[in-house]
């Protein structure tokens, strides 16, 4: 029989040093503020926080100190005497800390002691930024941001001498996992991105983007994708629909597989649906504004469409960004008398009053700016470094996670389309960026009547009377609930707003067929999004079947499928296959 090898782990001296450790980092803040975080790379390099005991005040200094010791007495004494101390009490949010689910965390006492301490610690930390005075709210976030990153960093799980799990793989390899982690974490720094899913196992045409259509125009901006009429359909919805994606992401979010696939549903309903492909930016790019996606980008494919199908109006989706962007279009459609070119707008996640934006606008201030100036040099900005950015945001899940499994125990990477979709990043054009975050995201600009205009027509979104239908995700940490909640205060027209469970991804694509989730609905009037979901009613499932029934309220008119509604059958000709070439270009 083959000899059994305990992994090593840390003896007394180890778990003292980590304590010293951890201690010391509390007291460097406590010191010194935050200026340690500019050494975090991209995470808090903007947030110059004061230092914390001219905030807390001598008495608040002394008493958190004082509860730190105390706390920390009480590790030693669980740790010496287990059966005489008081026993360690974990909140719900500690103990769901997917970081610390393996047994030995718990059945070992080192391992205990070195979760607990790092808990005790983190929370101390924590409640220190919470008990900071003389600073604004917008400050305050930015040091809580700050120093939850700064926690996710030191994590013990983050360190091969103090993880269980990455000691016993150690053993068991012979030391190949680190080997094998060690190539994973090379390959990420030559390619200058991280690894989240496997590699080679998604292609687009092969098993993602699947639903048939065609490429029916190409401009320098992007490519419009109309879609082929479900199998055996005689008659469609008159009125069509043209989504706009993000440009910051691909289009094929909303058709991954023919599960997932938001696009295939609704050509499945009956509707006639086209897609803007947007173009990864180069240094072609390089004037490009936000005027130019308004005018050149969403007007030009609004009026393509009507065009094509001799319709006076569409219906519009817009996602995210370019949900923002949408609502700018309406303004502008609004201004010159062209509002029956948008028969309704229906908004993904989509903000359009930046002044609560959530944790994205910790990245906007005048240092940040700078720094995003100088990367745009090329007229635009890389897209691994809007994708690092989303990644921070979700640091322990996007970031340490693949730290822990793949680099440290030298896991494979497990496939995961979304994942993949979210690694396949877009250029962004640098000055169309620039203006986007200090317009937008610093000067709140587009709630303010006249302050922007596009092509020469001022924007009022008090002015526009489109019907709209607004979904927000209830859990979404890009678009925050509340944020995109605020939409309501400024159109005029009939509008529906729609919560739905899970966020920013899960929230959208959300098949009926899927069963998961859950959405809220009221029609009773509210002024804040807690009123509205006080008196809301929840439904399982997907809010997509709500939305369809909103757009038959609206237009149940049908025409038969001949013609233009046919991919290639109208004046425009077919140019290739969906997806298309531009979502294909890196």
């Amino acid at each position: 029989m083959a000899e059994t090898t305990n992994p090593p782990i840390p003896d007394l001296a180890d778990l003292q040093h980590w304590t010293w450790v951890l201690g010391r980092a509390q007291q460097m803040m406590l010191e010194h503020g935050f200026d340690m975080m500019e050494h975090m790379p991209g995470a808090a390099a903007p947030f110059g926080a004061p230092a914390f005991p001219a905030m807390l005040g001598p008495g608040a200094a002394v008493k958190a100190t004082t509860d730190f010791w105390s706390d920390t007495m009480k590790l030693w004494q669980r740790f010496l005497d287990p059966q005489h101390a008081e026993p360690f009490e974990e909140t719900a949010e500690q103990a769901r800390d997917k970081r610390f689910k393996a047994p030995q965390w718990r059945e070992e006492p080192l391992f205990d002691f070195l979760r607990q301490s790092y808990l005790v610690i983190a929370d101390h930390m924590l409640r220190g930024v919470d008990a900071l005075d003389g600073i604004d709210a917008r400050q305050k976030e930015q040091v809580r941001f700050a120093t939850r990153g700064f926690l996710d960093a030191v994590s013990p799980t983050n360190f091969p001498a103090t993880n269980p799990e990455v000691l016993e793989k150690i053993v068991e390899t012979k030391g190949e996992s680190l080997l094998k982690g060690l190539s994973n974490m090379m390959g990420d720094m030559a390619r200058g991105q991280m690894t989240q899913t496997a590699e080679g196992v998604y292609e687009l045409g092969r098993n993602l983007a699947l639903t048939p259509g065609k490429v029916v125009k190409r401009t320098p901006l992007y490519e419009l994708i109309q879609y082929a009429p479900a199998e055996g359909a005689k008659e469609v919805y008159a009125t069509p629909l043209i989504i706009f994606p993000p440009w910051i992401n691909r289009y094929y979010i909303l058709d991954l597989n023919p599960e997932k696939s938001f696009i295939r549903w609704a050509v499945e309903q009956g509707i006639t649906v086209f897609v803007v492909s947007w173009k990864s930016a180069d240094a072609t790019m390089k004037d490009v504004v936000w005027d130019d996606y308004v005018e050149q980008g969403q007007i030009d494919a609004i009026d393509t469409v009507r065009d094509l199908l001799g319709v006076k109006g569409v219906h519009a989706i817009g996602y995210c960004v370019a949900g923002t962007t949408l609502a700018a279009t309406l303004a502008v459609l609004h201004a010159r008398g062209q509002a029956e070119k948008v028969k309704s707008a229906t908004f993904f996640t989509a903000q359009v009053d930046f002044a609560d934006a959530g944790e994205l606008s910790m990245f906007v201030d005048d240092d940040q700016l700078a720094m995003i100036r100088s990367l745009g040099t090329e007229g635009f900005l890389d897209g691994r470094y809007m994708a690092a950015t989303f990644n921070l945001l979700r640091g322990r899940d996007l970031i340490w996670n693949y730290v822990t499994n793949n680099y440290l125990m030298g896991k494979d990477y497990a496939p995961f389309d979304l994942l993949h979709w979210n690694s396949d990043v877009t250029n962004l054009p640098a000055r169309w960026h620039m203006s986007y975050l200090t317009d937008l995201y610093r000067d709140n600009k587009l709630v303010q009547p006249g302050a922007l205009a596009i092509g020469g027509t001022p924007l009022d979104l008090s002015k526009v009377a489109t019907p709209t239908y607004v979904q927000a995700g209830r859990e979404d940490h890009i678009a925050p609930a509340e944020s995109v909640w605020k939409i309501t205060h400024y159109f005029k027209g009939p509008l529906k707003f729609v919560l739905a469970g899970s966020g920013h991804i899960a929230g959208v694509v959300n098949p009926p067929s899927a069963q998961k989730y859950q959405y809220w609905t009221n029609s009773a009037k509210a002024g804040t999004l807690a009123e509205f979901f006080a008196g809301a009613k929840e439904t399982k499932g997907s809010w997509w079947p709500d939305w369809l029934a909103w757009l038959q309220d609206l237009d149940a008119a049908k025409t038969p499928v001949t013609g233009a509604r046919v991919p290639g059958g109208g004046k425009l000709e077919a140019l290739e296959d969906a997806p298309g070439s531009y979502v294909r270009m890196r």
